[in-house]
């Protein structure tokens, strides 16, 4: 099993909210990602597309998001009778208890640009915000030391994979996030070399030399819209121009809640048109995604 010191969440008001539940959203990731129920680790609550986003504060010292996912619609579940504010809390202390009992609530799935060099294995790293200019961004601190950990200043993190399938030098994988921090699931499949597909604010952190990726620190890779070769462009049918509205391909598929619920959000239909251009497997993705449907084409510019 392969190990990567190395991830990207959002954070939902209130997954059991119907109206909070399914809601579109757009990246990191993961947070705000592409199709998927936004309440697990991640940026959002079931969410949609993403994009690229503007400066934003980081979050108060201590607190720790739900999760994220991209997004799609949820099942339709009964009306919250108790305030968000408690519902929201409800969950997080379910989902504490979940990973202490070594249960994983969120299950997502990404296609990544390049392919793990494991078929499965763990992603670990510790995580903080960081001022860039005008902007914060989540970074990796690959060794955190204790006082730093103390002090919350810093968040230890870890996420298991499984490549579902590989093809044309992307993957489908299953994320298993056992930890909660904005930015988690983007941030490890950066560390792992393998970027989210539509990660247009992580993803500048993998350079390339001879075709060989390596790590770029935070500060030499600046955020921009994502980098693919003519090949994988022509796969996608995508033109430079339309690059930049390729959505975030990170989805929540499956979301564990208390008493034994279950929430699952179809995939969307541009991340099923993906996997069909790209030739991975359709038939691995959870049972409860509808058929494919025709995805409308990106606007020219």
């Amino acid at each position: 099993m392969g190990t990567c010191r190395g991830v990207g969440l959002t954070c939902a008001p209130c997954p059991l909210h119907p109206t909070q539940v399914g809601a579109a959203a757009g990246p990191r990731g993961g947070a705000g990602a592409a199709g998927g129920l936004r309440g697990a680790p991640g940026r959002s609550p079931a969410g949609a597309e993403q994009t690229p986003r503007a400066a934003r504060p980081g979050p108060p010292r201590g607190t720790e998001p739900v999760g994220t996912a991209a997004g799609a619609a949820a099942a339709p579940g009964p009306p919250c009778r108790a305030p968000c504010g408690e519902s929201s809390r409800q969950l997080q202390r379910f989902f504490t208890t979940a990973r202490r009992r070594g249960q994983f609530p969120a299950t997502y799935c990404a296609v990544t640009v390049g392919v793990p060099a494991e078929a499965e294995g763990e992603i670990r790293a510790g995580l903080r915000w960081q001022q860039q200019g005008d902007t914060t961004a989540v970074v990796p601190v690959l060794y955190p030391g204790r006082h730093s950990l103390a002090r919350k200043e810093v968040k230890s993190t870890l996420t298991r994979y499984r490549v579902l399938g590989a093809a044309g030098g992307c993957a489908l994988l299953q994320l298993q996030p056992r930890t909660a921090f904005p930015e988690q699931l983007p941030v490890h499949l950066t560390l792992l070399l393998c970027p989210a597909l539509g990660d247009h604010e992580h993803s500048s952190r993998v350079g390339r030399v001879l075709g060989v990726p390596f790590l770029l620190p935070p500060e030499a890779a600046p955020t921009r819209t994502q980098v693919l070769d003519e090949e994988l462009l022509s796969r996608l049918g995508l033109s430079p121009q339309q690059l930049r509205r390729l959505p975030l391909h990170l989805h929540l598929q499956q979301l564990m809640l208390p008493r034994g619920g279950l929430l699952c959000a179809p995939l969307p239909p541009h991340f099923l048109r993906t996997l069909r251009l790209l030739g991975l497997p359709e038939h691995l993705v959870p049972a409860g995604t509808p058929p494919p449907q025709p995805a409308p084409p990106l606007p020219p510019h």
